[in-house]
C-alpha cells in the first residue's frame, strides 16, 4: 500500500511557484524519489509491523491498525495523494533506472487503490480473518523468538508486551468487521470458519505456557537483571493471559456460536455476494495482468496436458507398467519414498541445500550476503500449512532468512519432491529474490521490500526449472518429484479458477488433484482449503513463471551465443520484484541493447 504525506504535496506546490533563491525547482529524478522515500515512510508509520519484518525498530512499540475503516481510508487517500504526485513528474526526463520505477510505483499504486474502493471495501474488509493469512496465524510466530521481532534488549521485552495488548484489540476489531458482513450477506465459507476456530482451539488449548509467546521467556540475553527477567516475565505473561487468550476465546466464541450457523456453504466467490467482481480484482491484483477466469481455467488445462505427457516419459523410463494414475498411487505408499523420521526429513533438506550451493554460482552473479536458515513449521499452523514455505531476513543479516519445511502428517510426505521444493523456497528461489532486493540499497524502499505475488511466486517457479544447470534432479524420481510440483501450479490455474467463478466444491477440485498428481492427500485437501481461503494468489505462480520462461526464450534466441544466464538473471532479480508488464518491457530493452 502507499502513503500519504502533505510535505509532498507542498513540495509539488513549490514547483509551480516562481522561482527564488529559497524555492528552487526539483529535477523529476529529485522529485520521483522524493515521493517514494515519502510514500514510504508513511507507510511504515500507518503499518508498524512491516517496519518490523524488515528490522526497522523505530515503531516496534506497535502493531498497527489492522482490519478498522479508518486504517482503510488511509491507505486509499494515500494512494491518491502518490498517483497525482507521480502525474507532476515528467517520465520522459527520467533515466532507464528511473522509468522502470516510475512504472512500477504507478501499476502498483494503481492495483492498491483498486482493492480499496468503496464496492471492493464492502467484499473485503468484512472478511478480516481467514485460516491461511489472519493474524492468528503469523502473530504468533513473530513474538516467539524465532520470527520478526527483536528480543535483545529489555525495551525489545516491553515493546512485545505493548504489541501483545494492541493484537487482543485487534481481535475485537475484527469481530466488529465479522459482523457487519453478517448485515450485509457478506461471509466467509463455513470451511474458512471451521478452520479458524480449530487453530484457536489449539491455541488455547495448549495455553499460556504451551504457547509461542513464552519462547522469549525461556532465553533471556546475557547482561539481564535478576529483576527485570522477572519482570518481563510477569508482564508478559500477564499479558498473554489476561490479554491475547481471553480475546481468543471471545473470537473462537463469536465465530462457533453466530457467525458459522450464517456463514456461507458456498466455498467459491461465485457463491458470494459481490464475488465474481472480486474475483475479477484478485486475478489481476495478484498477476499484474488484466485476464479472465476463462482464460486462466483453458491456460491452466493446457499446462496440466502438456506436463502429463512429461510424467508418461518419466514412468516409462523407470519401467513401470502400469498407468499414470497407479504411478501416482505407487508414489503415494511406497515406502521407499517416504521419510523414515523428520530428522531424516531435516537432514535430506540440509544436504540438499549444500549440493545447490556448489553450483548456484554458475548461474547467479550476485549471491545473497542474508544467512539461510532451515527449520520445521510451528506445531501451531502445521495442519493447515503448506508443503514449504519461506520467512524473509533482513538486509543487514541480524534475522536470517529461514525455509519451512512441513513434518506434519510424515507419511503422506514425498522425498521425490524434496529438491525441487529446496529450489523454489529457498536457493536460488524466495531466498535469493527477497535477500538480493533487499540488500540493493540502490533500489527505493518500495522496490526494495514491496512487491507483487506473480513476481515472486513466478521467479520461485522460475527457480525449479533451474533444476538441470544446478546438477539437481538427475534421480528420475526426483525429476518426477519436479515435475510433480510444476503440475501443482498447473492444476492451480484449473482449480482456482474452478472454485471461484465455476462452482467447484471443495471434493471436486481434491479429486481432480488427486488425479492428476501423485500429491498426498493431506497436500490435496490443505491446498485445495488454502485456495478457498485466499482466492486467486495461487494463479501467480504459472502466470509469473511462463512470463519469466518467455522472456528467457526471446533473449536466447535474439542473443544467441552472447546470452548469459547470469546476465538475465540480474536483469530480471536485480530491480526487485516488477509488475509483469514492466518486467517485459525491462527484458525487451536488455535485448535490445545486446544483453549486456
Amino acid at each position: 500500500m502507499r502513503s500519504y504525506l502533505i510535505s509532498a504535496a507542498v513540495s509539488l506546490c513549490a514547483l509551480a511557484a516562481p522561482l527564488t533563491a529559497a524555492s528552487p525547482v526539483k529535477s523529476p529524478a529529485v522529485a520521483l524519489h522524493k515521493l517514494f522515500t515519502d510514500s514510504d515512510e508513511a507507510t511504515l508509520k500507518r503499518q508498524p509491523i512491516n517496519a518490523l519484518f524488515r528490522g526497522d525498530q523505530r515503531y516496534a512499540d506497535r502493531l498497527g491498525d489492522l482490519y478498522s475503516d479508518a486504517a482503510t481510508d488511509a491507505n486509499y487517500r494515500a494512494d491518491r495523494a502518490d498517483l497525482a504526485a507521480l502525474g507532476q513528474i515528467d517520465r520522459t526526463e527520467l533515466n532507464a533506472t528511473d522509468r522502470i520505477a516510475y512504472d512500477t510505483f504507478k501499476r502498483n499504486t494503481e492495483l492498491d487503490m483498486m482493492g480499496l474502493t468503496p464496492a471492493m471495501r464492502l467484499l473485503r474488509d468484512v472478511r478480516p480473518i481467514d485460516h491461511f493469512s489472519g493474524s492468528q496465524t503469523w502473530y504468533p510466530d513473530v513474538s516467539s523468538g524465532q520470527g520478526a521481532a527483536p528480543f535483545k534488549t529489555v525495551v525489545d521485552y516491553e515493546n512485545n508486551i505493548k504489541r501483545h495488548r494492541q493484537f487482543a484489540a485487534q481481535l475485537d476489531i475484527a469481530i466488529a468487521r465479522f459482523r457487519e458482513g453478517m448485515k450485509s450477506g457478506v461471509t466467509q465459507p463455513k470451511l474458512v470458519v471451521r478452520n479458524v476456530i480449530d487453530q484457536l482451539d489449539l491455541q488455547i488449548k495448549g495455553g499460556v505456557e504451551g504457547s509461542a509467546y513464552v519462547g522469549p521467556l525461556k532465553s533471556f540475553p546475557a547482561g539481564f537483571s535478576d529483576v527485570d527477567k522477572a519482570r518481563l516475565t510477569a508482564e508478559t505473561t500477564a499479558a498473554v493471559r489476561d490479554a491475547i487468550f481471553p480475546a481468543y476465546l471471545r473470537l473462537r466464541d463469536f465465530l462457533r456460536d453466530e457467525y458459522l450457523p450464517v456463514a456461507r456453504e458456498g466455498v467459491g466467490l461465485v457463491h458470494m455476494k459481490g464475488g465474481p467482481e472480486l474475483y475479477r480484482y484478485l486475478i489481476e491484483s495478484n498477476t499484474t495482468l488484466p485476464l479472465s477466469a476463462d482464460y486462466v481455467h483453458s491456460l491452466g488445462l493446457s499446462e496440466v496436458a502438456r506436463i502429463a505427457r512429461e510424467m508418461e516419459a518419466i514412468k516409462t523410463k523407470v519401467g513401470f507398467k502400469g498407468t499414470l494414475a497407479e504411478f501416482f498411487d505407487d508414489q503415494r505408499t511406497n515406502s521407499r519414498f517416504k521419510f523414515a523420521s523428520k530428522e531424516e526429513m531435516r537432514d535430506t533438506f540440509i544436504a540438499i541445500g549444500k549440493r545447490v550451493d556448489l553450483r548456484v554460482g554458475e548461474q547467479f552473479s550476485t549471491i545473497p550476503k542474508t544467512p539461510l536458515e532451515i527449520r520445521p513449521v510451528p506445531q501451531y499452523r502445521e495442519k493447515t500449512d503448506a508443503g514449504g514455505s519461506y520467512n524473509q531476513g533482513t538486509p543487514d543479516g541480524a534475522r536470517p532468512g529461514v525455509f519451512y519445511y512441513n513434518s506434519y502428517d510424515l507419511p503422506s510426505r514425498q522425498k521425490p519432491e524434496s529438491e525441487t521444493l529446496y529450489l523454489h523456497e529457498a536457493v536460488p528461489g524466495h531466498h535469493f529474490q527477497i535477500s538480493l532486493a533487499q540488500e540493493n540499497t540502490a533500489l527505493p524502499p518500495f522496490m526494495r521490500f514491496g512487491g507483487n505475488t506473480a513476481f515472486a511466486e513466478g521467479w520461485a517457479l522460475y527457480a525449479e526449472t533451474l533444476w538441470e544447470p544446478l546438477g539437481m534432479e538427475t534421480d528420475p524420481y526426483q525429476r518426477f518429484g519436479g515435475l510433480n510440483d510444476e503440475m501443482l501450479r498447473a492444476m492451480r490455474l484449473v482449480v482456482d479458477s474452478g472454485i471461484h467463478a465455476k462452482g467447484w466444491t471443495r471434493d471436486q477440485a481434491i479429486a481432480y488433484m488427486l488425479t492428476h498428481s501423485g500429491m498426498g492427500r493431506t497436500d490435496a485437501v490443505a491446498e485445495v482449503e488454502r485456495y478457498i481461503a485466499i482466492p486467486g494468489q495461487a494463479l501467480a505462480y504459472k502466470i509469473g513463471q511462463l512470463t519469466i520462461l518467455k522472456l528467457k526464450a526471446k533473449a536466447q534466441k535474439t542473443l544467441g551465443a552472447k546470452f548469459d544466464p547470469k546476465k538475465f538473471h540480474a536483469q530480471v532479480l536485480m530491480t526487485g520484484a516488477l509488475p509483469m508488464t514492466v518486467l517485459e518491457a525491462k527484458i525487451d530493452d536488455w535485448i535490445k541493447g545486446g544483453g549486456k
